[in-house]
């Protein structure tokens, strides 16, 4: 039997094997830094209680049980026992508390997207199938202000206002995912990281890049964008590997 069907009494189970999930094979890609990235979920309806990941532990270990369940409207969160990284409340506790159709949030600092989000003109053009994926459906943050305190948080928070625009990237920081679920926004990562991947070694070769018209760019990205279950078929399989090898994940 599998573990991820021996559910503890713990309430937003499935939710937090799907988040754990990703964590783990975020890990396996080394698309984390450290102890130092975060996602989180809502799990309620107006989207200001979700589950993050503890302070100070490292992905490849997080399990399902280990999550946070954190409330955006609770002023006291940081002065409680187990509280999250203040970086991690900053951000993300702004981005629940302000943009309700931002679901899921994945944070990272991959090395790909950050090289990409390092560069003068961070923007991605869209030279290939999973760039284009992104061809308008993105923010540039151009104004970095240091570690993602509360102020810095609600700073970002106001550029997510736009449904549309599920990706931000970073400048000078990293890249950071919104989606309506774990599979969407873990799918729309990995791609994201993958473009960016394709983006900087196209750019090293030196010579000069084949860019799709605005026209083929924007018909890419919309038949992308109703691409029929390719994120849940990808956390699907992930998960299919973890239970087999590593599946401590979902206790």
């Amino acid at each position: 039997m599998s573990l991820t069907s021996l559910r503890p009494n713990i309430d937003h189970w499935s939710e937090r094997v799907d988040m754990a999930a990703t964590f783990r094979w975020t890990a396996r890609l080394n698309m984390h830094e450290a102890v130092a990235n975060h996602f989180s979920l809502a799990v309620n309806d107006d989207g200001t209680q979700f589950l993050m990941n503890p302070n100070q532990v490292h992905f490849a270990r997080i399990r399902a049980s280990d999550l946070l369940l954190l409330d955006a409207n609770d002023p006291n969160v940081m002065e409680q026992p187990g509280a999250p990284d203040p970086t991690a409340w900053g951000l993300h506790g702004s981005i629940h508390r302000h943009c309700p159709h931002a679901r899921c949030v994945m944070h990272v600092h991959s090395i790909f997207a950050t090289v990409l989000a390092s560069l003068a003109d961070s923007s991605l053009p869209p030279i290939d199938q999973n760039t284009a994926t992104f061809y308008n459906r993105y923010v540039l943050d151009e104004e970095f202000g240091g570690l993602a305190f509360e102020s810095e948080g609600e700073r970002c928070a106001g550029m997510l206002s736009d449904p549309k625009k599920k990706v931000m990237i970073m400048g000078n920081h990293g890249v950071l995912v919104i989606g309506s679920d774990p599979a969407d926004t873990f799918n729309r990562l990995y791609y994201f990281e993958r473009a960016a991947e394709t983006y900087i070694r196209a750019l090293q070769t030196g010579r000069p890049l084949r860019v799709l018209s605005d026209e083929i760019a924007e018909k890419t990205a919309l038949e992308l964008d109703d691409y029929p279950d390719q994120a849940e078929a990808h956390l699907r399989e992930i998960k299919a590997i973890l239970d087999a090898e590593e599946s401590d994940y979902a206790t």
